[in-house]
């Protein structure tokens, strides 16, 4: 049996209700539009001398615009990668290495103990490496405050990295107050601290409009937006020094070497494009369905209790503690009843622990017993209604 073969063999034909978006989104139609005409138009290397090269450069060089707009920033701050993952790298890495190169013996990161993986694991690396990192922890509600960051900041602190929406339990930290903290600080002690945000959550629900925000490095993912799979860009502020970490041909100013997959990045633009126009709308009427999805959760399991700030949080997100129950256990027991959820970042399934250290910080006693709910653009009042009644059969069906 081919590839295709298997795939239309294990089509679903039963509806199910899909509630972990923080995970994986499905790619808009509009964006697949795009990827079915750039296929034809934009198959040439982009950094090729030919017309249709030449052609697809230009496709290239329109992506880099629209994504610009979309951030209210320049085409030539804006430098494609293969996903969030690969952007994160590129900013921690980037400008660890640029200070080491700079004469900084051992650079100074500052972040925070509930970061993805993707921040974590390279922080994890910048210390292999000698540098020095600095975790802040935050408080119950899931938040840091300004001054946490600014009690920390020392000469030889070249970066702070906070996420903008956590992938977890969804609490929304003060990126712009950060930023402005940053700043005075940079002014008055002479120091060059960079401010980097994992955004990769936040374009569904929120303005990323950087000179608001006031960073210096913004990270994105397409597979988090309606985008395609394996693209995602990196912000960098004009002026911003960093170091690549691959090489080759030079692509993306130096930062990112290989050739673009100029469909994906179209796509990309589009998937931003789109956020940006529905964000209002579509924030409004995911909030309602998830505060009435919490509604039907406390109704029915009143020891419940949601993880981090429910006012300082996106509208999509829902991580709940269930006292007692086996939070693997109950995701396993949600998909047999056809709801897919996540009892931790997907990220960490693949990991020995997989357990998440995102509610450890705030509540340990509920790490291996929350679920997160992550509501769609696609989500409806049925989708809630159906959740719930297959969480009120899962839940006994995993604790008697």
């Amino acid at each position: 049996m081919g590839i295709f073969d298997f795939l239309i063999f294990n089509k679903k034909t039963t509806k199910r209700v899909f509630l972990d978006y923080a995970s994986s989104t499905p790619i808009r139609p509009e964006v697949r539009e795009v990827l079915r005409v750039s296929a034809d138009e934009s198959f040439a290397n982009p950094s090729a001398l030919y017309e249709e090269a030449r052609d697809a450069k230009a496709l290239l060089v329109d992506a880099h615009k629209s994504i610009a707009r979309s951030l209210n920033t320049t085409a030539n701050q804006i430098v494609f990668t293969s996903g969030g993952t690969e952007a994160n790298n590129i900013a921690l890495l980037g400008v660890f290495e640029k200070a080491r190169e700079r004469g900084n013996p051992r650079p100074h990161v500052v972040s925070v103990v509930t970061e993805h993986p993707a921040v974590r694991e390279v922080l994890n690396e910048i210390e292999r490496r000698g540098g020095e990192v600095t975790l802040l922890s935050p408080r119950e509600d899931g938040l840091i405050a300004v001054d946490q960051v600014v009690d920390v900041l020392k000469a030889t602190t070249v970066l702070v990295s906070v996420m903008f929406v956590n992938n977890e339990i969804g609490v929304v930290q003060p990126i712009k107050e950060i930023a402005q903290a940053i700043k005075r600080k940079n002014k008055e002690d002479g120091f060059h601290v960079l401010f980097h945000t994992d955004a990769c959550q936040a374009p569904l629900w929120y303005g990323l409009d950087v000179s608001t925000l006031g960073v210096d490095l913004l990270s994105l993912d397409g597979i988090k937006i309606g985008g395609p799979r394996s693209v995602g860009c990196l912000y960098v502020k004009g002026g911003t020094q960093i170091s690549p970490v691959m090489w080759g041909g030079g692509q993306e100013g130096g930062l990112r070497s290989g050739t673009e997959h100029v469909g994906a990045c179209l796509g990309l633009a589009k998937a931003l494009e789109l956020a940006k126009k529905e964000k209002n709308e579509s924030s409004e009427k995911v909030q309602l369905l998830r505060d009435n999805l919490w509604s039907q959760i406390q109704k029915h399991f009143p020891e419940a209790s949601v993880n981090g700030s429910l006012k300082h949080r996106a509208p999509n997100n829902l991580s709940v503690c269930f006292p007692g129950v086996d939070a693997e256990h109950l995701t396993v027991a949600l998909d047999t009843y056809g709801v897919c959820v996540s009892y931790s970042s997907s990220c960490r399934t693949l990991k020995e622990d997989s357990t998440s250290y995102v509610v450890e910080a705030l509540k340990p006693e509920c790490k291996g017993s929350s679920i997160r709910f992550t509501l769609g653009i696609h989500t409806t009042q049925k989708d809630i209604d159906v959740a719930v009644q297959a969480l009120r059969k899962a839940v006994i069906q995993v604790t008697r």
